[in-house]
């Protein structure tokens, strides 16, 4: 269940017209654990390289730990596979430095802040989830180029 020990990946390279596009920990598991057909769409995007995901060490460290805390226990998950696919379509950039409060889109969830903070500091356009506190920074994030969004909401063409 623990994240390989891999350096930073270069997951072969997109489209140059790719979106860059973050996941929090709960979209992942609803992608590639739970099969939520939300994230059709999203698949499709990611295996044609038309998204670029993005992610860093301790995006894979939380995944990591909520896979052996059991809570996908009652799902047949190849773990093996699930880190195969993130390690073949994600790019696993350095985790930022701390942002300056000026800077900084404040979550109210603090263990959500590192997801906001990536996405900003690497330029993504877009950070999907179904965090209530993440998705109320919907239109502060616009200001940075960021569109944050369910799943289910996602268009490809934005």
């Amino acid at each position: 269940m623990d994240a390989p020990a891999s350096g930073y990946s270069t997951a072969p390279a997109s489209s140059p017209e790719a979106a860059r596009m973050v996941l929090d920990t709960n979209a992942v598991l609803d992608w590639l654990v739970f099969k939520n057909p939300d994230y059709l769409a999203i698949e499709n995007a990611v295996f044609n390289r038309r998204v670029c995901l993005l992610t860093s060490p301790s995006m894979r460290a939380e995944l990591s730990h909520v896979l052996t805390r059991g809570v996908v226990n009652r799902w047949t998950t190849n773990f093996s596979v699930l880190w195969e696919t993130l390690d073949e379509h994600a790019l696993v950039l350095p985790d930022p430095p701390a942002l300056s409060t000026p800077m900084r889109l404040r979550c109210t969830d603090t263990d959500d802040q590192k997801f906001i903070d990536f996405a900003v500091v690497n330029q993504a356009q877009w950070l999907l989830t179904r965090d209530r506190a993440v998705l109320k920074l919907r239109k502060k994030a616009l200001d940075y180029g960021l569109r944050i969004a369910s799943p289910g909401t996602w268009v490809p063409n934005l």
